[in-house]
C-alpha cells in the first residue's frame, strides 16, 4: 500500500528542509519535487527517505507489495 509521502513526513514531525538536508540537496526544492511527484527519487534517495521515516520502500513508493514470500512449494 502506497502511503502519501507528505503525510508520512509530517506524522514524524519532520520538515521539508530537514529531509532535503539529510538527502544532500542544496535547496528544499530538490526534496519538494519528490514529495509533489514532479520528479522520482533515485533508489539511493528512496532508501534514505524510507530510513528517515522509519518505513519500508513498499509502504512509501509502491502501490502493491513487490514480493510476497511463501513457504509452499509448487507440486
Amino acid at each position: 500500500m502506497k502511503i502519501n509521502l507528505r503525510e508520512a513526513r509530517k506524522s514524524k514531525g519532520l520538515s521539508m528542509t530537514y529531509m532535503a538536508h539529510k538527502l544532500g540537496y542544496k535547496s528544499v526544492s530538490g526534496y519538494a519535487n519528490i514529495e509533489y511527484g514532479t520528479t522520482k527519487a533515485s533508489l539511493e534517495n528512496a532508501v534514505k527517505i524510507a530510513n528517515l521515516l522509519d518505513m519500508s520502500l513498499d509502504e512509501l513508493f509502491f502501490e502493491e507489495k513487490l514480493h510476497v514470500s511463501s513457504n509452499k512449494r509448487l507440486a
